[in-house]
């Protein structure tokens, strides 16, 4: 690996070119047998980016014996400040086996990446808590054959393993938990909605002690409602299917990106723990601003982008629907769509309310624009109070509990979508269901739609750039 092989490679963009070729350096120093290389990763969306990659081994001490176990580690364009992707790559007579710290896929999860903070965070570190979590519970075995069974062999003992008991949890039928995080008015119009519209064995509302939006707590306590826990510790939100965070932390600052970068602050604390206590649940984010927070809790939690969603413009879409249908008598879905601000834009559905056909957009023409405007304008006057809001996380956590994939306007990870280059979350319809979301093809939208989409997607990515996550 050389360390100019970043800066010659013109076809891959990164944003911080100088620091990550300095982190190359080290890595090369360290572990010299990392070869440096280019590929194009696929994310759980199906959107694909070309990207660098480190491929290798690191040795792993058991019993006595060192063995190579092969990694491949896929470097974001925003390397060294975010983590890396990393994946175990078994060769044709291993298999994985799924844990604490590796998921079915090969996916590599650790404290490490859940908490990356740069440049306190580095790979060289990261590959060394690897080899340490690794010894610990190994994550590779080797395949049995009826032929020739050799104890030598590499990791053939590890197949004889009992699994350990988060792998035994793991067949057992999961209950219906929510948690919520975070106190206030929009806390517990969540708690009551969720109460209300869900069917859930366990609910646990935990009020952050750092969140400005705190309170609620004790009057849940005092008149102890039926299936809902009250806490102040993260760890009781552990096993949930769905996690809701409400908290926000503003301040008296002057400056907007410095109170947005209290809230930025709050979820580092938060975050990186919710995803270790429930690494399969789906995080639902209502914090404020929804679509920046929303990114930033998908970087700090280490989850795929299908499983950490934002409220966005979700509770407008359904107000929209409703005014199209009463109103307008439409009869078809629509959403709105894009930034949680005044750029935000409206679509339509090709299919009617009671389709069975696949949910997609209508591509806009001339048709729909006015009625389109009009619903706007009939909905112009409608606040996003708390109860309305606590109904809409309801519904979307309704969504994911029963796997309706039912279709909701959520903020979600828009690169790839109508032609979005960058690492943005926009509001855009997407089904929901117990495996998180699945976003519609994107369409070709009007010369106004588009451009109010296009400002949006720099103005969120100017205030991410600006904000320490």
């Amino acid at each position: 690996m050389t360390c100019w092989t970043l800066q010659e490679n013109v076809n891959i963009k990164y944003k911080f070119r100088d620091v990550a070729v300095e982190e190359l350096e080290k890595i090369n120093r360290i572990y010299p047998g990392m070869t440096l290389s280019t590929g194009t990763y696929t994310f759980s969306d199906s959107t694909q980016k070309d990207l660098l990659k480190l491929t290798g081994t690191i040795p792993v001490q058991y019993e006595g014996r060192s063995y190579n176990f092969p990694i491949q580690l896929w470097l974001l364009d925003s390397f060294p400040f975010t983590p890396p992707i990393c994946h175990l790559k078994p060769t044709s007579n291993m298999v994985i086996r799924e844990g604490k710290h590796v998921d079915a896929h090969g996916r590599i999860h650790l404290p490490g990446l859940h908490n990356w903070d740069h440049p306190k965070s580095s790979v060289v570190g990261l590959l060394n808590e690897m080899v340490t979590k690794f010894q610990e519970d190994p994550p590779l075995s080797s395949k049995t054959t009826t032929d020739k069974k050799d104890p030598h062999e590499l990791l053939a003992f590890v197949s004889n393993f009992r699994i350990s008991d988060g792998g035994i949890s793991h067949h057992d039928q999961p209950i219906n938990k929510v948690s919520v995080i975070g106190g206030g008015d929009l806390g517990m119009a969540s708690v009551m909605s969720i109460l209300s519209k869900c069917k859930v064995d366990k609910l646990v509302f935990i009020d952050v002690a750092e969140s400005s939006t705190k309170g609620g707590s004790t009057d849940l306590e005092i008149f102890s409602l039926p299936k809902v826990e009250v806490s102040r510790d993260i760890s009781a939100s552990a096993g949930s299917r769905v996690v809701v965070v409400t908290a926000n932390a503003w301040s008296s600052e002057q400056s907007y990106v410095t109170v947005v970068q209290t809230n930025v602050d709050l979820y580092r604390g938060i975050i990186p723990n919710l995803a270790r206590l429930s690494p399969s649940a789906v995080m639902l984010i209502a914090s404020q601003p929804v679509d920046i927070m929303t990114h930033v809790a998908w970087r700090q939690s280490g989850l795929p982008p299908t499983h950490v969603i934002g409220a966005g413009c979700n509770l407008d879409s359904e107000r929209l629907s409703h005014v199209m249908d009463i109103n307008l008598n439409t009869h078809k879905p629509a959403w709105v769509i894009g930034e949680l601000s005044d750029n935000k834009i409206a679509v339509m559905s090709n299919s009617g309310l009671n389709s069975s056909a696949s949910p997609e957009i209508a591509q806009g023409s001339s048709s729909t624009k006015p009625l389109l405007d009009r619903a706007f304008e009939i909905m112009k006057n409608r606040g996003q109070r708390s109860w309305s809001v606590g109904l809409s996380i309801a519904d979307i956590t309704n969504s994911v509990l029963t796997d309706k994939r039912k279709v909701h306007s959520v903020s979600t990870l828009a690169q790839g979508w109508g032609g979005i280059a960058v690492e943005v979350f926009l509001s855009l319809p997407c089904i929901m269901g117990v495996n998180g979301s699945t976003r519609l093809a994107g369409v070709s939208l009007g010369q106004e739609e588009d451009s109010k989409l296009r400002n949006s997607v720099t103005s969120l990515s100017n205030l991410m750039a600006q904000l320490r996550i």
